[in-house]
C-alpha cells in the first residue's frame, strides 16, 4: 500500500470496529492505502481519513457520538450517486444550503456523521 504525498488535514476517527468499518468507506469510493490493525490510512477524492481502534469511551453507544467527517470534493453527486440510501433524512438530503455549500449528510459506522459537500458557487450546475 502507497500513501500518496498530499498537504492538508486529515481526520483521525476513534472506531469501535475499524475492519467492520471499512466496507462503509470503500462505498464512499476510499481505499485502504496504509496503517495496521489498530489504524488505518484511507484515501478516496483527494483526501484521507485515518481510522484508530477506539478505547472506552462515553461515545460508545452510536446515538452520542460526537465525531464528524466534513469531506470538501466537487464530485458530490458522484459520491451521493454511491451511496443515496445511507442519506440522513430529511435533514441530509443532497441540496444547496443557506450557507453556500452544496451538500448531503450520511451516518456511518458507530452513528459517525460524514457530510460531503462543495461551494455551492463552484459548483457546474445549479440544483
Amino acid at each position: 500500500m502507497t500513501i500518496p504525498a498530499t498537504v492538508g488535514a486529515f481526520a483521525i476517527v476513534p472506531c469501535n470496529d475499524m475492519h467492520g468499518a471499512l466496507p462503509f468507506w470503500e462505498r464512499l469510493g476510499f481505499a485502504r492505502t496504509g496503517g495496521d490493525d489498530n489504524y488505518m490510512i484511507l484515501t478516496g477524492w483527494d483526501c484521507e481519513v485515518h481510522l484508530t481502534q477506539a478505547g472506552k469511551a462515553p461515545w460508545n453507544v452510536p446515538e452520542h457520538n460526537p465525531f464528524g467527517v466534513f469531506i470538501r470534493t466537487p464530485q458530490v453527486d458522484a459520491i451521493a450517486a454511491l451511496v443515496d440510501d445511507l442519506i440522513v433524512r430529511p435533514g441530509g438530503v443532497l441540496r444547496h444550503r443557506e450557507w453556500g455549500i452544496y451538500e448531503f449528510g450520511v451516518s456511518g459506522p458507530d452513528g459517525l456523521l460524514v457530510r460531503i459537500g462543495w461551494p455551492s458557487r463552484l459548483m457546474k450546475t445549479a440544483e
